[in-house]
């Protein structure tokens, strides 16, 4: 009798198991750390032709520089105002273009250019060979706000983002979904005839959360994916940035992946 009923154990504990087993990553999250990672902001065109240096520059960052994601995360925002002069960037945005100008103002400085750096919220024009330094004395800093994504798995080109920011100042939680391995081929303008490849590029840009001092919000948000995305190439960033500009803390979380 004890044989059966330790036999019918084993069996029920073995089935349970394997109901346990993941056949897919159904959700996934990260945490920011206690440091500050630095926000790297790329402003590019594919309609300027002083901006493919910096786009190889961006997407080769981590290979060349030897930082990862904890200590920087690159951004690039393609503007709209060189669509005039022959080759539309289907990757710009007019929101970009504002966005440009906002933090431009908020260092008393009027004119906007590509291609153009920020990080932290704050113009680095030596960003070849000032970025390392630049990351190094962000990242000494504690952070003064927290941030936590969480990503349920893809389905029907539909991903639900769940976000979670708490700030020490006012200011205001940013997220976009962002997309390597792009390639233009580039048919007129300043780059015509020119294959263009660009990575950490922001395909869509969520409605900002204000946060109060002191004060968690908690969001849920559904995002549409680019047409023929792989998931391996999406993820999503979330940064705080303060009401006068700076980049309080960022985050960084490649979709869920199958297990």
């Amino acid at each position: 009798m004890d044989r059966i009923v330790r036999s019918a154990m084993l069996m029920l504990a073995l089935v349970s198991a394997t109901a346990m087993l993941p056949v897919a990553a159904q959700s996934c999250s990260k945490a920011s750390p206690a440091h500050t990672v630095a926000l790297l902001e790329l402003y590019t065109s594919e309609g300027c032709d002083s901006c493919p240096p910096a786009d190889k520059f961006v997407s080769a960052l981590y290979k060349t520089s030897g930082l990862g994601a904890d200590q920087v995360i690159p951004l690039s925002l393609h503007v709209d105002y060189w669509d005039y002069i022959g080759w539309k960037d289907m990757f710009a945005k007019p929101l970009f273009t504002e966005r440009q100008r906002w933090l431009a103002e908020q260092v008393s400085s009027h004119t906007v250019y590509t291609p153009e750096v920020f990080v932290a919220g704050r113009e680095l024009r030596d960003w070849r060979g000032g970025m390392a330094a630049s990351v190094k004395r962000i990242n000494s800093m504690p952070a003064q706000a927290d941030i936590r994504i969480t990503l349920d798995k893809a389905a029907d080109n539909k991903l639900r983002v769940g976000l979670v920011g708490k700030s020490a100042q006012p200011g205001k939680l940013y997220f976009a979904l962002v997309e390597n391995s792009l390639v233009s081929n580039v048919k007129a303008g300043e780059n015509r005839g020119v294959t263009l490849q660009h990575d950490y590029v922001a395909r869509e840009w969520g409605e900002p959360v204000s946060l109060t001092r002191g004060t968690a919000e908690n969001v849920s948000r559904q995002i549409s994916l680019p047409a023929n995305a792989a998931t391996k190439n999406l993820a999503v960033t979330a940064f705080v940035q303060s009401d006068k500009g700076e980049i309080l803390q960022a985050l960084t979380l490649p979709l869920c992946q199958p297990m």
